[in-house]
């Protein structure tokens, strides 16, 4: 196995699975406690990870923490744009039609797609650091370090523990499907499924926590970052003219000092 070397820093694995797909009715609004909760390792800050106003296509790396006064409330009036609706029944809803996990066939236009990678190791590639890959591959990545934003965490992952990482849809695909993608072509599903724009690596036992709830029910442990990723919900909310309920969206503001 090789380093990565010079500016091709990235990494996180995820596998997908099936609880970040479930039903999560009933969940408890988030809690507001300060800073990173859980298990009492060193915060990692941002890494590389980029604030989500200055990186709209989702290609650069991570999710760095929205701070200022003024980006607050740049934060504030895209959020503004977001419609709302109530959300839909799940009743139909099936992981495959939005594609296989993880495919390198999404349309052209969803970037890294078609690369001859697939598009969960690209996203390992995209947010990890100290990459390693297979040998003779210079797409499946084997071990890195994850700056995770959603706990606050440093992970040093290995490909032989897996599930220690997972991609998070942040806008989950059950949501999406409620929310209308269910009358959407496939073509669009695996579009919205494969976007590096609604795709972070992060801690698996949180997204697992997460399921297919919006910001109402569910918010990243991890405070400082919870602007940002109001943010990056409602950035693929706006891109696929998919609708939020209203809870979520005054969730959404709120974070953001609205």
């Amino acid at each position: 196995m090789t380093r990565l070397r010079g500016g091709a820093a990235l990494a996180v694995a995820m596998v997908f699975t099936g609880s970040a797909l479930a039903g999560c009715e009933g969940l408890a609004p988030p809690a507001d406690g300060d800073g990173p909760s859980g298990s009492g390792v060193p915060a990692a800050g941002d890494g590389r990870a980029v604030n989500p106003l200055d990186n709209p296509d989702g290609t650069k790396p991570g999710l760095a923490a929205i701070s200022s006064d003024a980006d607050k409330q740049r934060a504030r009036a895209l959020i503004e744009k977001v419609v709302t609706k109530g959300r839909g029944p799940r009743t139909g809803y099936e992981r495959d039609k939005f594609g296989y996990a993880w495919m390198d066939s999404a349309p052209r236009d969803v970037p890294f797609s078609r690369n001859g990678c697939d598009s969960r190791n690209d996203l390992l590639k995209r947010d990890g650091q100290d990459l390693r890959f297979r040998a003779g591959s210079d797409c499946v990545v084997t071990s890195l370090t994850l700056h995770d934003p959603y706990t606050g965490k440093v992970i040093e992952w290995t490909k032989s523990r897996a599930i220690k990482v997972q991609i998070d849809h942040v806008m989950p695909l059950s949501y999406d499907w409620q929310m209308g993608a269910s009358r959407w072509t496939k073509d669009k599903r695996e579009s919205i499924a494969n976007d590096p724009l609604n795709l972070l690596p992060v801690d698996g036992p949180t997204n697992g926590s997460k399921g297919d709830s919006g910001p109402a029910s569910w918010l990243p442990p991890n405070k400082r970052i919870r602007c940002a990723y109001a943010v990056r919900f409602a950035q693929v909310s706006l891109k696929y003219e998919l609708p939020v309920t209203d809870a979520d969206k005054e969730m959404m503001l709120k974070q953001c000092g609205g």
